[in-house]
């Protein structure tokens, strides 16, 4: 009989976001070493919200990160209204969605959960070594077979195993050979938030209080998504349009993920929307223009000792609210595959192509899903069924999915 792992794996990754800090609390728990290298001085997360359903919240959960700490909102429907009289035209109760799925439906501000991703990577209380994290290492060579990393400041880290996970744009999937094919989108965003306070000075409480997400539009290019975070202390927005209202000059930076605009901008976009959503806009902070790009699926994830990861191997549109869950999904597959009982005879190569098998066609699979609800609202799942709309994903395949199952499925046939 094979023996355990003699010892644990050396862990690299790259890039310190959801998905990279995801990566290192799966691996650290079951017992790896795990560096994250940030190539950037580390200021921590930036953004709007982000939902968490149940594929995704439950490795979170697994894992021992405080959630509850990350002061979420359980959502419990989803509702959609008129686009221009703002009147609810449609509801979809979530009902006993825990106990249909063993988690709740999570909404989280993107610095809370990262927050606690990034304590459960580092404190020293918990299973496993501690994660280091290292700022101001910017990867800009990889030699996959010999697990070796040359960073601009001239360091060099060897590794068992390194975990791409930097992002959209990510440099290291360039660097073992695969040249991202994508088109921009010809959809925009602006995302923004508005607190609480504000909005029951301007009688807008009911957007928090509704426990929702909730949409205006959707079947077509212009659509608006609104849902509570921060323990309801924040509402957050996700603002749709063509990309042929932005400026003629605004370049590429304005259409970036951090660039800015005004509250005046941001409603003349939407001339025609409901009031109500238009007196929230005037009264929004932080508003940010968001460019999209739609990128086919890369050709494969995996080059000798390293694996892409979240955005770095499979970016999707934002409209199947799946993107943070994709990424929760490879983190909790690697810490399935190279778990505590991980044999030498297995071998992190193999283990990576097993990696590869196991996510690349699901994650392929929500990635199309997202490109059809980006104009299509009923795409989105839990707005219709596969008896109504043959071929859609539904939420049972979604958030029902056993990832333990699929990975023993998958040895069996290997």
């Amino acid at each position: 009989m094979p023996s355990r792992m003699d010892s644990p794996l050396q862990v690299a990754i790259i890039g310190a976001g959801l998905g990279g800090l995801s990566a290192a609390v799966a691996l650290r728990r079951q017992g790896h070493h795990v560096t994250v290298y940030e190539r950037y001085d580390f200021a921590g997360e930036v953004g709007a919200s982000l939902s968490a359903a149940s594929n995704g919240s439950r490795f979170l959960e697994k894992w021992g990160v405080d959630v509850s700490a990350a002061k979420p909102v359980i959502l419990k429907q989803l509702i959609m209204h008129d686009w221009s009289s703002g009147d609810v035209q449609k509801t979809y109760p979530l009902g006993d969605y825990k106990s249909k799925f063993s988690t709740p439906y999570y909404n989280f501000h993107r610095i809370d959960i990262h927050k606690q991703l990034l304590k459960s990577a580092t404190e020293v209380a918990g299973e496993g070594p501690p994660a280091e994290l290292k700022v101001n290492h910017k990867a800009i060579e990889v030699n996959a077979g010999e697990g070796v990393i040359r960073f601009e400041n001239g360091s060099q880290a060897t590794a068992d195993l390194i975990v791409a996970a930097d992002g959209i744009r990510s440099l290291t999937r360039e660097l073992i050979g695969i040249k991202p094919n994508f088109t921009m989108s010809s959809s925009c965003a602006y995302r923004c938030i508005i607190g609480a306070d504000k909005l029951r000075s301007l009688d807008l409480e009911d957007y928090i209080s509704n426990e929702a997400i909730e949409y205006w539009g959707g079947f077509g290019i212009d659509k608006i998504v609104m849902s509570p975070c921060s323990n309801g202390e924040v509402v957050s927005c996700y603002c749709f349009f063509p990309s042929s209202k932005t400026l003629p000059d605004a370049g590429e930076t304005q259409n970036a993920w951090a660039s800015s605009t005004t509250p005046e901008q941001l409603v003349e976009t939407f001339p025609d929307l409901d009031p109500r959503m238009k007196k929230l806009m005037l009264n929004a902070e932080d508003i940010k223009i968001w460019r999209l790009y739609r990128h086919d699926p890369y050709p494969f994830w995996v080059k000798g000792k390293v694996c892409l990861l979240g955005d770095a191997a499979h970016p999707m549109m934002p409209d199947q609210s799946q993107g943070s869950c994709m990424a929760f999904e490879d983190a909790g597959a690697l810490g399935l595959i190279f778990n505590k009982n991980f044999r030498n005879d297995y071998g992190v190569v193999k283990g990576l192509g097993l990696y590869e098998r196991l996510r690349k066609p699901r994650a392929t699979q929500i990635q199309e899903a997202s490109f059809r609800a980006r104009e299509d609202l009923n795409e989105r799942i839990g707005w219709s069924s596969s008896s109504d709309r043959p071929g859609k994903l539904t939420i049972e395949e979604v958030c029902g999915y056993k990832m333990e199952d699929h990975l023993e499925r998958l040895k069996v046939e290997a």
